[in-house]
């Protein structure tokens, strides 16, 4: 991703909701499980970790995104977003019936 296209990413995140929280439970499979479906219709999503979770922002940012093979457009205190493209939407966009 270049920083352009990160600015960009960035700038659309402003504007959007959390959509998923993160507690003192942190990461199950399930979590990541709904991220992904979650990333696999949207693209780009907002997380936000709460008050009572013990871990980095940081660190769960980069084992989310590991795990959804998408990729951490930025950390920003307790809010992390995250971008994976959509290769099924781009390739229905694209087929002319």
């Amino acid at each position: 991703m270049t920083s352009k296209e990160r600015a960009d990413l960035k700038g659309q995140a402003m504007n959007i909701d959390p959509v998923f929280q993160i507690g003192k439970l942190s990461i199950s499979p399930e979590l990541i499980n709904a991220i992904s479906e979650c990333l696999e219709k949207r693209e780009l999503i907002k997380i936000s970790v709460l008050k009572n979770c013990a871990d980095d922002p940081g660190e769960l940012a980069v084992i989310i995104s590991e795990r959804t093979h998408s990729e951490v457009v930025q950390v920003i205190g307790k809010k992390i977003v995250l971008y994976k493209k959509n290769t099924k939407k781009k390739k229905n966009e694209n087929r002319k019936d």
